[in-house]
Parts: structure tokens; C-alpha cells; sequence
């Protein structure tokens, strides 16, 4: 039953974090560290993600099948060449990324500027024109590039790409739109790449940690906070303020802070 209760718990962050601006991959690495769970692993993180990416397909399905039937359309260009940026600082920056993930120096002043992109971000949001059909190349490289830099831990992905959106003069509907749809390659790429490890003989451990079904059920919830929270984000940018979750990530990046600086982290 405890397993059961911490993939459950780690299902709901990443759903939740994946797509609302807090970041996911900050708050997994906090909850790893609470509940002592490193061991879980690279299987764990590919089912999770997983979960996140079905979210994706049951919310912009219509998109996506239009997409698949034309993947050479406008949109299905945008998304191709935003993508290629982010592959490139994954790839060139993938061993500089993982040391920061491992050590966690840097969460907490991560947190902190996502607030400060999110703050601004958000008083911007009510100038945007730009619908789909008239996101440029150059608009897709510059979010492209943001989810990139996104890697880091703390930094948001949706956040910073829907932000690099709105600074592009996107429509603040369509910002979220293209966010999450440029996440698809992004998700699925490290799925993929999770699961050539996974064959390679790495990070099957997670189920004999673990147990089957409690990472099957911690997938569901991914996959269910997921559709929630990008739901909600699209209501969010319409009628809310992205600055509640300004607060949120610095109230968090101070807290860590102040633990590093007792030398408790």
C-alpha cells in the first residue's frame, strides 16, 4: 500500500507540474529526496511520462489527428523545426543537464526565475495577435530553444515556452496551444530514449522496487492530472493571472534556499 501511495503521489506531480508552470521535473526531484525514492528510477520516469503524454492526445486529439494526416501542414512544420533546437541543446548539453539534476545547487534560484518569467510573462499576455496560422519560423526556433533550456530542473517548460509565446506576440490562447503541442516530440523523444535504456538493461529495478501496479496506477494519475491541468492552464491564460504561480515557485526556490544555506539540502 505505501508504494502504491508514493506512485500515486508521483503520478499527480507530474501530471500536475508537466503542464502548469511550476515545473515538473523540480518538484519530482524534492519529492525523490522527501520520500527517499532515487531508487525507483528510469522506469518509473518513462511510465510517468508516458502518462503525460496520453494527457496531451485526449486534449488536443482533433489537432493531432489533423497533424497526422498532414504531417507536412503549417503547424506540423512549426512544430518540426521548434523541436530541432530543443534536440540539439538536449543532446549537446545531456551529461551537463543530468549533473544538475543529480546535485540540485541550482533548484532553487531555477524556481526563482521562473516566477520572474511567469510574472512578466503575464503582463503581457493581454497583447497578443498572432493566431496559429501566423506563427512564424523564427517564432517556433525562439520556443523551441526556451523548451530547450527547459531541461534544467527547475525551470518550467510550459511556463518558459508559453511565456517565449506570449513575448513573440502570440495570441495567449494559441501560446498554450503551441506550448503543449510542441511538447509532444519532446515527451515522446524522452520516452524513447528512456526505453532504449530500459532494453539495454537499465533501470528495470523500479519494478521490483515498486511493484507492477503500483507504476501502472502512478501512469492513470499521470496521465488524469495531466488532462486536468492542461485543461486548466487554457482557462488560466484566458480569464486568470499567471503571477498565483510566481508565488508559488518563489515561496518554493526561498525555501530551498534558505535549506542550502543551513546546509540541510
Amino acid at each position: 500500500m505505501e508504494e502504491l501511495i508514493k506512485t500515486i503521489l508521483l503520478g499527480m506531480i507530474q501530471g500536475l507540474t508537466e503542464f502548469l508552470p511550476i515545473s515538473s521535473s523540480g518538484h519530482l526531484l524534492l519529492v525523490r529526496r522527501l520520500f527517499n525514492l532515487s531508487e525507483a528510477g528510469l522506469f518509473l520516469d518513462t511510465m510517468l511520462h508516458f502518462g503525460t503524454l496520453l494527457s496531451i492526445i485526449l486534449v488536443f486529439w482533433e489537432e493531432i489527428r489533423l497533424l497526422i494526416s498532414n504531417p507536412f501542414s503549417k503547424l506540423g512544420k512549426l512544430i518540426i523545426v521548434g523541436t530541432i533546437p530543443t534536440a540539439i541543446i538536449g543532446i549537446l548539453f545531456e551529461d551537463f543537464f543530468e549533473e544538475i539534476a543529480k546535485t540540485g545547487v541550482t533548484v532553487g534560484w531555477e524556481f526563482l526565475a521562473t516566477g520572474i518569467i511567469l510574472w512578466f510573462a503575464d503582463d503581457i499576455k493581454k497583447r497578443g495577435y498572432k493566431r496559429l496560422e501566423k506563427i512564424s519560423y523564427k517564432d517556433a526556433i525562439v520556443i523551441g530553444t526556451l523548451q530547450g533550456v527547459a531541461i534544467l530542473p527547475a525551470i518550467s517548460r510550459s511556463g518558459l515556452t508559453i511565456a517565449g509565446a506570449l513575448f513573440r506576440k502570440i495570441d495567449k490562447k494559441d501560446a498554450a496551444t503551441f506550448s503543449f503541442l510542441i511538447s509532444l516530440p519532446a515527451i515522446l523523444g524522452a520516452v524513447l530514449l528512456q526505453s532504449v535504456k530500459l532494453i539495454n538493461g537499465k533501470g528495470l529495478e523500479a519494478i521490483e522496487t515498486l511493484g507492477f501496479i503500483p507504476i501502472i496506477v502512478g501512469t492513470l494519475t499521470a496521465a488524469i492530472s495531466g488532462y486536468i491541468a492542461v485543461k486548466w492552464m487554457l482557462k488560466v491564460l484566458q480569464t486568470g493571472s499567471l503571477k498565483v504561480f510566481s508565488y508559488y515557485v518563489w515561496l518554493l526556490g526561498s525555501g530551498i534556499i534558505i535549506f542550502q544555506v543551513l546546509g540541510k539540502w
